[in-house]
């Protein structure tokens, strides 16, 4: 896939705080803010972004870390090209507080940020409330967005942090004790959050989505799909529901996993 211009999007820049980055948005109506993976606003993210728009909402990705639009994959830059990629994600994420990647028990400082965003796009945007879904590294960060009753569709992609380098650490997600309640609270009141994962995903295991069901109940709609069910063309093994192990074809799981994702947000920011 090539890189994508992003032409369709339009790019300005949020501060909160002390903290500013760029977003891109497209479309109009209600707001879903997505949140790309690692290594940033892939062509793949982008296309999914696209998928939401198309319901009739306005997308917009705050650009994090990575360069946008830029594809990751060897067919577009070269191997090298693809380390250089990782490489420019990765090192803000290691090196900038706001992200915390090995805390256990803890909300990132970037959440702060993202629920101003949340608010401010609802107001620009109208509408019920706002949608979130998050991937990877952000994964869990639409969780921690929750705590905001503007907050209505929180999906969280393979939530990978944090890092699951010890037992107590696949059995939790990157959420303040204080702020989890919050959402154990809006979850025992209708908000509904839904999960997906590759069964076989040593970044996501079993044991955190294990936490968030005895966490949140019902509330918690988990998918877990099989490792066969990915894309064979992903770069690497069976971990991006939504993007790099899609296929984008009826009655295929990750296609139906999708397809529950766009109806979430149908049903919560467009129905009623």
């Amino acid at each position: 896939m090539p890189d994508d211009d992003l032409i369709d999007f339009a790019r300005d820049s949020f501060a909160h705080g002390d903290l500013t980055f760029d977003v891109w948005r497209s479309g109009a109506g209600p707001a879903v803010i997505v949140l790309a993976e690692i290594p940033g606003i892939t062509p793949k993210v982008a296309a999914f972004a696209r998928r939401v728009r198309d319901l009739g909402l306005t997308v917009v990705l705050p650009d994090l870390f990575g360069v946008a639009g830029r594809d990751p994959s060897p067919d577009a830059h070269g191997w090298l090209g693809t380390a250089r990629t990782a490489a420019r994600a990765m090192l803000p994420l290691c090196v900038r507080r706001e992200f915390t990647i090995l805390a256990t028990g803890r909300t990132s400082r970037i959440i702060t940020w993202l629920r101003a965003l949340a608010a401010h796009e609802h107001d620009r945007c109208g509408g019920p409330g706002v949608g979130a879904v998050g991937m990877c590294f952000t994964g869990g960060f639409a969780l921690a967005m929750a705590t905001d009753d503007r907050l209505l569709a929180p999906v969280l992609s393979q939530p990978s942090l944090p890092l699951p380098i010890t037992r107590g650490k696949r059995g939790t997600i990157d959420i303040s004790p204080a702020d989890l309640q919050i959402v154990k609270d809006r979850c025992a009141a209708g908000l509904q959050v839904l999960g997906l994962r590759f069964r076989g995903d040593r970044l996501v295991p079993g044991e955190r989505f294990d936490f968030l069901r005895r966490q949140l109940g019902d509330a918690f709609v988990a998918v877990e799909l099989d490792d066969a069910d990915a894309n064979p063309d992903g770069l690497i093994r069976p971990h991006s529901v939504l993007t790099d192990h899609l296929i984008d074809e009826p009655g295929q799981p990750t296609r139906q996993a999708l397809d529950q994702v766009l109806e979430l947000f149908r049903a919560r920011l467009l129905t009623g």
